[in-house]
C-alpha cells in the first residue's frame, strides 16, 4: 500500500474507529511484527519459536494500533516496533524461561571476557575465553550457545522503563552540531569495534543488520547451517557488547 493511501486510513481510522479499519491495519503491518519477532529470534537463537514470536508481537501491534495518536506527528513504524518489541519480552519474561543456572553462566562469560580484555588491551578470543574459564573449546561453545536466551536481559538496557516512548519524525534536515559530532565518534567506535571481529562474525553482522538478509538467506549465502549463522551472531553480539556498552542501541535501533 502506498504512503498517501496508508495515511488516508490512518486519518479515517482517528475520526471513525470501526473494526474493520482496525482489522485492515493489522494486515497492513503484519509484516512488521515479523521483522521485529526475527531480530529477536537471532538474539534468543532456537530456545524460542520464532512462530511464538510473531504471535506475542501480534498483541504488541493491536496495542499500538489501539494507542496510537496519528496527530502527534511520530512515525508508526517506529512507535509500534517498540510496542511489539515490549510485548514479545514481556511474555518471554512471565514465562521465566531463563534458569538461574544460566544466568549464572553468562555471568561468568561477561566476567571473562573483561578481565582478559583489562588485561589485554583487546577482546579475547575463544581459546583465551576457554582458558580463563578452565574448560574445553567444545565446552565453551556449548556454554555459548545455552547463554543465548539470557541475551534479553541485556535488550531490557535498550527499551524504556514503564510507558514507551517514541521520538517525532524531525521536520528539517538539520542536526545539532554536538549531535553531529557524537554520531561520528559512535561510527568511528563500531567500525573500530567490527574490525575486532573474525571475518565470519563480521559478514553475520553485516549482512544480517545493513543487508536485510534473513537467518537463513544468510546460511545460504555463507554456505553453514542457521544454527552455526545463529552462534556466529551470538558470539559476535557478546563481543561487540563488552566493547560498545551503552552505545549499543545505536547499532541495534
Amino acid at each position: 500500500m502506498a504512503v498517501a493511501d496508508r495515511d488516508k486510513m490512518w486519518v479515517e481510522y482517528s475520526k471513525n474507529k470501526t473494526a474493520e479499519l482496525r482489522e485492515k491495519l493489522i494486515i497492513e503491518y503484519s509484516q512488521l511484527v515479523k521483522v521485529v519477532a526475527g531480530k529477536l529470534s537471532m538474539y534468543l537463537g532456537y530456545n524460542v519459536e520464532y512462530d511464538d514470536l510473531v504471535g506475542y508481537g501480534v498483541f504488541g501491534l493491536i496495542d499500538a494500533i489501539d494507542k496510537y495518536d496519528y496527530g502527534k506527528g511520530i512515525k508508526f513504524e517506529t512507535y509500534a516496533s517498540l510496542r511489539i518489541k515490549g510485548e514479545i519480552l514481556d511474555q518471554i519474561r512471565r514465562m521465566d524461561w531463563i534458569p538461574r543456572t544460566v544466568r549464572q553462566k553468562q555471568k561468568q562469560l561477561d566476567s571473562a571476557y573483561k578481565k582478559i580484555e583489562e588485561k589485554t588491551g583487546r577482546l579475547a578470543t575463544d581459546e583465551e575465553l576457554a582458558d580463563e574459564l578452565g574448560i574445553t573449546l567444545d565446552e565453551l561453545c556449548d556454554m555459548q550457545n545455552e547463554t543465548k536466551v539470557s541475551n534479553i536481559i541485556s535488550l531490557d538496557e535498550y527499551m524504556e522503563q514503564g510507558d514507551i516512548k517514541a521520538e517525532p519524525v524531525e521536520t528539517k534536515d538539520y542536526m545539532q552540531p554536538d549531535k553531529v559530532v557524537e554520531k561520528e565518534e559512535l561510527k568511528k567506535l563500531l567500525l573500530e569495534v567490527l574490525e575486532t571481529l573474525t571475518d565470519k562474525e563480521k559478514k553475520v553482522i553485516l549482512l544480517y543488520y545493513y543487508e536485510d538478509m534473513t537467518l537463513k538467506e544468510i546460511s545460504s549465502v555463507m554456505d553453514v547451517s542457521e544454527s552455526r549463522v545463529s552462534q556466529l551472531h551470538s558470539k559476535a553480539l557478546v563481543k561487540m557488547r563488552a566493547r560498545l556498552g551503552n552505545n549499543m542501541q545505536m547499532f541495534l535501533g
